[in-house]
C-alpha cells in the first residue's frame, strides 16, 4: 500500500487513531487520548506565537526510508512550504524544519530515538519529544539540547 492509497480511501478518513505506513505498507494506527490533543494544541499556538516566517501545523505526513511517518506538530519555514508543495505528493518528501512527537502512554524510548532518525534523515533540524506531562526535550541530529536553536524562547515545559 502506497500513502496517496490510504489517502484516497474514504474508509480510513474519520478513523480516531493517527494512521502511519511501515516500510512494507503496511497501515500502522495509534490511538490517541484527549489530552494528547490538548499537547498538540498548546504545541501549536506557542510555535506559531513564538516564530515568524513559516507554520506550525499538526499531523504531518512525511516520507521516510522506513515508510510514512506523521509528526505530531510540525513547524516549516515558507520556503519549505514551497518545496514541499511542488512535489505535489500525498506525503512531504522533505521534512519540515522542526518536527514534534507527543508521546503517549504506549509510546518506547526505541520508538522515539527511531522517529527522530528518521525525520533528521528526511531533513529536519530539529525534533522535539513532548511527554504526558507537557516536558520537552529537544535533539538536533547529533545531540539532545538544553533548549531548541530555531526557538530559543520555547519554554522546557508546557501546560494544559
Amino acid at each position: 500500500m502506497q500513502w496517496a492509497d490510504v489517502v484516497a480511501d474514504s474508509s480510513l478518513k474519520d478513523l480516531p487513531y493517527k494512521i502511519e505506513l511501515n516500510e512494507h505498507g503496511q497501515i500502522l494506527m495509534t490511538p490517541h487520548r484527549p489530552l494528547h490533543s490538548e499537547l498538540q494544541g498548546v504545541l501549536l499556538e506557542e510555535l506559531n506565537h513564538r516564530i515568524q516566517g513559516g507554520r506550525a501545523v499538526p499531523e504531518y505526513a512525511i516520507r521516510t526510508t522506513a515508510g510514512v511517518r506523521v509528526a505530531d506538530v510540525v513547524w516549516r519555514s515558507a520556503a519549505r512550504w514551497g518545496e514541499i508543495q511542488a512535489a505535489g505528493t500525498a506525503s512531504a518528501p522533505v521534512a519540515p524544519e522542526l518536527c514534534i512527537e507527543v508521546r503517549s502512554h504506549g509510546n518506547t524510548d526505541a520508538e522515539m530515538t527511531e522517529k527522530r532518525a528518521l525525520y533528521f534523515d528526511a531533513g529536519a533540524l530539529e525534533v522535539w519529544t513532548c511527554d504526558e506531562n507537557g516536558q520537552l526535550r529537544f535533539f538536533d541530529p547529533g545531540n539532545e539540547l538544553a533548549q531548541s536553536k530555531l526557538v530559543p524562547s520555547f519554554p522546557i515545559r508546557i501546560e494544559v
